[in-house]
């Protein structure tokens, strides 16, 4: 019983409480130093707030005058001869990781020429060098296609699992692999492995090939140089977080990206820490470079998965610029200055967005819908760059100096295309699917042909290529 007359003596208290809470003339006269510990109470609680905010609020873009003015002009790259291919021979093209080639005529409308498809996925896009194109699938199997007509040359087994292109040199190929987590050096010719050297963890940082080093990312968050003649280590050095990007080479330096949110300048020589600069993070959480950079007009451009693109000074690392995109922005920049179009960044965006940004101070050119979300890298052939949309799974292209679309096939997810100077070679789920121009005086469409080792489904053989599947890992190209 006495327990419930506290209780109801208790309720009272309450009630009475409440009252005066309702009546705050009548609580200031009667309970004065009451009234001043809940106004007080009530002033630190909206101060916390307003410090909450302030603290963990989205920074702002930043837009530095003095970064922006330190920019180098480079001349639009000169064709390839039209008679000749050209080699794509990594991961974005060129040791810079541009994602351009200023190929003349390579533009719709196209015809198809040959289609092969695997099961398993191709999350990275191929290499091509030689007259042959060379892809890991998600499976870690390596293969080699003809790519004049996509017969297969030969399949290795590396791995269990793999999330990266190839690179080629001097008739070699290295490919870093996930599970297990190692690098392996292949003869281009049969397939055959030369050596393979373990990681201490996963990787997926496309390789890049200098002389006689090659150089590549880790998840244990080294970077590592590694002698291309056996694999030995010429050095490795640590860095902020675990390296899923790739890095990118210019000028005796490698930049690369951590997932602990900084962007990294490196001795491509010694190995030796030059800079890292840090991004701006959300305001709640640090921002993640999922994205390979490029390097050009004496900066470094690239993606994070705090939503923004970043612009930072190839000399020291100062942060010039940020773009604020809609989503996480895991794809690497195409990056390009043509004889139609000012120096440019483009990249797309978990938001669905392709953007094309002026290079010197970030500034929108253009801004256009890929139809769904942008996981993977863009990448430029002639005045045309293309971005795979992972939502509805095709792949599309733009027009450089408009924005306008140009070009739209059925079949992409991560990568869009590369191209030999030629061809262009696009990648679907499971496929990869070579086109050529039209040029005006053909007469007539030549008859496509199809990677003899594999029979096209009944509903590829009716659509001239296999439908995708759906679903795919969470992570994207770079």
């Amino acid at each position: 019983m006495r327990h419930v007359a506290d209780r109801v003596r208790g309720r009272g208290r309450i009630r009475a409480g409440a009252r005066l809470l309702l009546h705050p003339r009548r609580l200031w006269a009667e309970h004065r130093r009451v009234a001043l510990g809940l106004i007080t109470v009530v002033a630190l609680g909206f101060a916390a707030v307003v410090v909450a905010y302030e603290v963990l609020k989205r920074p702002p873009d930043v837009h530095n005058e003095t970064a922006i003015r330190h920019f180098t002009p480079e001349p639009p790259k000169p064709p390839p001869p039209k008679a000749k291919t050209v080699n794509w021979p990594m991961f974005g093209l060129s040791p810079a990781r541009t994602r351009y080639l200023p190929a003349e005529g390579v533009k719709p409308p196209f015809r198809f020429l040959w289609h092969y498809t695997e099961r398993p996925l191709f999350e990275f896009p191929p290499i091509y060098a030689r007259g042959k194109l060379y892809v890991v699938n998600n499976n870690g199997t390596a293969i080699a296609l003809d790519a004049g007509n996509g017969k297969v040359l030969w399949e290795r087994s590396i791995g269990r699992l793999n999330a990266s292109s190839p690179a080629f040199s001097h008739d070699r190929l290295y490919i870093v692999n996930l599970v297990p987590g190692h690098i392996v050096k292949l003869n281009a010719e049969t397939g055959a492995i030369i050596w393979k050297k373990a990681l201490p963890g996963r990787a997926e940082s496309s390789p890049l090939v200098l002389g006689n080093t090659v150089y590549f990312g880790c998840e244990d968050g080294q970077l590592f140089a590694l002698s291309t003649r056996n694999g030995d280590v010429r050095w490795a050095t640590t860095l902020r977080g675990p390296i899923k990007a790739a890095p990118a080479f210019r000028g005796g330096i490698l930049y690369v990206g951590d997932y602990g949110g900084y962007m990294n300048a490196v001795r491509a020589a010694t190995g030796r820490l030059v800079w890292q600069s840090s991004s701006l993070g959300t305001g709640v959480s640090g921002g993640e470079f999922y994205s390979t950079p490029a390097v050009a007009f004496g900066r470094v451009y690239a993606g994070n998965n705090d939503g923004r693109v970043y612009s930072y000074d190839q000399s020291d690392g100062t942060l010039a610029w940020t773009h604020s995109t809609g989503g996480y922005v895991y794809s690497g920049p195409t990056v390009a200055s043509t004889p139609s179009t000012p120096p440019t960044v483009y990249i797309g965006s978990f938001d669905g967005n392709i953007y094309a940004l002026d290079a010197k101070n970030g500034e929108s050119r253009w801004t256009e819908p890929a139809g769904g979300q942008v996981v993977g890298s863009l990448s430029g052939v002639g005045n045309i760059v293309y971005a795979a949309e992972f939502t509805n799974g095709t792949t599309v292209g733009f027009d450089m100096r408009t924005g306008h679309r140009v070009f739209r096939y059925k079949t992409g997810t991560y990568s869009p295309v590369i191209s030999d100077g030629r061809r262009i070679y696009l990648v679907g789920y499971s496929s990869i699917n070579a086109l050529e121009p039209v040029h005006p005086r053909a007469k007539k469409r030549a008859t496509p042909k199809r990677s003899a080792h594999r029979r096209p489904t009944r509903h590829a053989r009716a659509r001239g290529a296999r439908q995708e599947p759906g679903g795919a890992r969470e992570s994207g190209s770079r």
